[in-house]
């Protein structure tokens, strides 16, 4: 018999989501020490996995905002999210960076054989730019842009996925937490669906999904059809040691209360 326990959360905007998770982190999330990676040595607070269903994900704010009587900071704000933007939705590499999302996403170099030259030919030759000289047959390509390209087109797939791992990921030190975002046009609407290896809840995962949503408002607007919804999924959504008790007071209940540990 499993011991795993899925969860899914139905939530309306990002902040919805953001404080139900927390709440249900708190009752239900499953202790463990981190062995390895960042935080090494401390515990975290982490569901088995988890899928969050956001039906109304660009309804501002995007970030949440915790109640002034909690005497507790928000767990980001707007110019942290205006910073962390370009690390998304840029190919820049800044010295010193093994990469970035956005790298991954809209700079992503690839060996050019000829079938792939052939569909590259069908597309704005800016989307597949040279990165060295062409008899190497290296060229880089925008997944976002030559996604907007082939939803312009009108064809529903299951195709388009925006790929940030790759297979020498699992010789880094710390690998990309962000995987994929898959992507979908039902309904006129472009859909969201992020996956990450393990992530930060408190305060990761209200920009990751504000900025996520940011660029499916700016590839809906230029592929001509609405804003959709997102489902995001984990198998490693956690709430470190450090900040147990800023959500145990936000939830007036503590992890050992929840558990039944206290009389």
């Amino acid at each position: 018999m499993s011991n795993l326990k899925p969860i899914h959360i139905e939530a309306t905007t990002l902040p919805d989501a953001w404080f139900q998770t927390v709440y249900k982190c708190l009752e239900v999330g499953e202790i463990f020490k981190i062995d390895q990676g960042s935080y090494e040595g401390q515990q975290r607070l982490e569901f088995d996995h988890i899928t969050i269903h956001i039906k109304k994900p660009g309804v501002h704010p995007l970030l949440p905002k915790i109640p002034e009587q909690y005497n507790i900071p928000d767990p980001a704000d707007e110019r942290y999210l205006d910073d962390y933007l370009p690390y998304l939705m840029t190919g820049e590499l800044k010295e010193g960076e093994s990469y970035t999302y956005g790298h991954r996403i809209c700079n992503v170099s690839f060996n050019c054989p000829e079938y792939v030259q052939k569909k590259i030919d069908i597309y704005k030759a800016d989307l597949f730019k040279i990165s060295v000289p062409v008899s190497s047959l290296i060229r880089t390509i925008n997944q976002m842009e030559l996604f907007i390209e082939e939803y312009k087109k009108g064809h529903r797939s299951n195709q388009r996925i925006i790929q940030v791992a790759q297979p020498l990921d699992c010789i880094l030190v710390d690998p990309p937490c962000l995987r994929h975002i898959d992507t979908r046009i039902q309904d006129n609407k472009l859909h969201f669906f992020p996956y990450f290896r393990s992530w930060d809840l408190f305060n990761g995962f209200p920009v990751n999904l504000a900025a996520i949503q940011m660029m499916k408002e700016y590839m809906a607007a230029e592929i001509g059809v609405d804003d959709g919804e997102i489902i995001a999924a984990s198998k490693g959504l956690h709430l470190y040691d450090h900040v147990w008790e800023l959500a145990e007071a936000m939830r007036g209940k503590t992890i050992k209360e929840f558990r039944g540990e206290i009389k």
